[in-house]
């Protein structure tokens, strides 16, 4: 009994957790932090910082002393020198040699330095370009999840009307059967049942398609199952629109990322025309070089008239490793004088580049301008689209009230009827439409104004 009793818990509490994991709602700030931790654009963004980051490295690197080593072992068969006496003879010999360089930058035209400078800015600039994809897909997801919401309560709207008009289709059967209405009424009635099935069915299409957009937006496995909160009562909880265009432009001058990007790429372009001019000036490079070599040949033995009377065996090799060794060290000057112009080139090919970076942040800052007072302009104009789209419904809602007294006793045939049901659905449709087309324009303005979709 006690195991079954354990195996029955176990099944309780699956069963739990399973309804729990398919009760799952994501509300907008859930579905941004998500979004930012797994988007590959952004994961990507992320990779380009560790490259910059990997660049600096290299330029803290030209700083430091190069050092590198060799070692090499040959064999030489048949008339060869002899490297302690200097004859020719035919031996069988053996050789080992080994060194080690070292090269240090006393000099270079302050290209190390400028380089440096250039690897910090552009880890500054990899961050700007991380923090504008996250600015970016937080939009993106953002306007996701309002066209979830609005999908959602455009099927719920469809879903009212199909049932108010299966109660009308069945008052109407009982108004057919007691001769107050023709039966062709009744048909008109069918006829628009089956059309608000059909607005159900791509009502309901449309909400599965949105929200697997924004499954997919979110880098999510398991869609089939996702859903967001219906938070219906999203506004301007900020007053935003109470501020002057010009006031939010130049708050967005001050924090905006793209124009930090841009500024940040034209320092980057004058450190560029820096390290170009660096090539004119002379270089100065300290260097040292230590090298040896040990012999494994049989060495002669001369009597006192100079002829070989036998051999011995060479000395051991550490013996020779030490007698062989040589050192060289010192300083070269390099001045450049002529090398095809490429230098010049150069330096002309980053001032290029560099007015193209001044143009880009003039650009950028006009761009900006007119994004927001573009922004600005189109979420007033949402505003009023969404204030008379309210008008409209309430009229519509009265028409569609007045419409059915007529219609029920028997004062206005089917057709018109059905005229003034579409136009109310229509009503609440664009009352739909223009509350969440607010709500994105309302979101775009505070994000020029430094304002954040979610709260760090």
């Amino acid at each position: 009994m006690e195991k079954r009793s354990f195996l029955s818990l176990m099944v309780m509490l699956i069963c739990c957790v399973t309804a729990q994991a398919q009760s799952k709602v994501w509300t907008l700030e859930e579905c941004v932090k998500y979004a930012i931790q797994n988007n590959i654009s952004i994961k990507q963004s992320e990779l380009d910082s560790k490259t910059a980051l990997i660049g600096k490295k290299d330029a803290i690197g030209n700083f430091l002393p190069s050092l590198n080593a060799s070692a090499s072992h040959s064999w030489n068969i048949g008339l060869n020198q002899d490297i302690t006496t200097g004859l020719l003879r035919n031996q069988t010999t053996q050789f080992t040699s080994a060194g080690a360089n070292v090269g240090v930058d006393i000099y270079k035209g302050l290209q190390n330095q400028n380089t440096l400078r250039k690897a910090n800015l552009s880890i500054v600039a990899a961050k700007y370009q991380l923090l504008k994809m996250q600015e970016d897909i937080a939009l993106n997801v953002a306007n996701a999840f309002l066209q979830v919401l609005f999908n959602k309560e455009n099927l719920k709207v469809q879903k009212e009307q199909l049932g108010i008009n299966e109660k009308q289709y069945a008052r109407s059967e009982e108004l057919v059967k007691a001769g107050s209405i023709p039966r062709g009424d009744l048909l008109d009635i069918k006829a628009t049942v089956a059309q608000n099935n059909q607005n159900v069915i791509a009502a309901d299409n449309a909400l599965l398609i949105s929200k697997l957009s924004l499954a997919q937006l979110l880098q999510l496995k398991d869609f089939e199952n996702f859903d967001v909160v219906d938070d219906t009562n999203m506004r301007d909880e900020n007053n935003i629109m109470a501020q002057t265009p010009s006031a939010i432009y130049d708050k967005a001058v001050e924090g905006r990322t793209e124009l930090k990007i841009a500024r940040t790429n034209l320092e980057i372009a004058q450190k560029d025309v820096e390290i170009a001019k660096g090539a004119f000036q002379p270089t100065l490079q300290g260097f040292y070089s230590f090298n040896s070599r040990v012999s494994y040949a049989d060495v002669p033995v001369f009597d006192n008239m100079g002829n070989i009377i036998g051999t011995r065996n060479s000395a051991p090799f550490f013996n020779q490793f030490g007698d062989n060794k040589g050192q060289s060290f010192g300083a070269q000057l390099s001045i450049p004088i002529f090398n095809g112009f490429s230098v010049r080139n150069n330096v002309e090919r980053s001032k290029v580049s560099l007015e193209r970076s001044k143009i880009a942040v003039e650009q950028q800052d006009l761009d900006l301008q007119r994004n927001v007072f573009t922004a600005f302009t189109d979420a007033k104009g949402a505003l009023n689209a969404y204030e008379s789209s309210v008008v409209a419904l309430e009229a519509r809602q009265g028409a569609y009230n007045y419409a059915k007294e007529r219609y029920d006793v028997g004062l206005m045939n089917s057709f018109d009827f059905n005229q003034s049901q579409t136009l109310l659905t229509n009503a609440q449709s664009e009352v739909i439409r223009t509350k969440y087309d607010y709500i994105f324009k309302i979101k775009i303005l505070e994000f020029y104004f430094g304002i954040p979709l979610i709260k760090n």
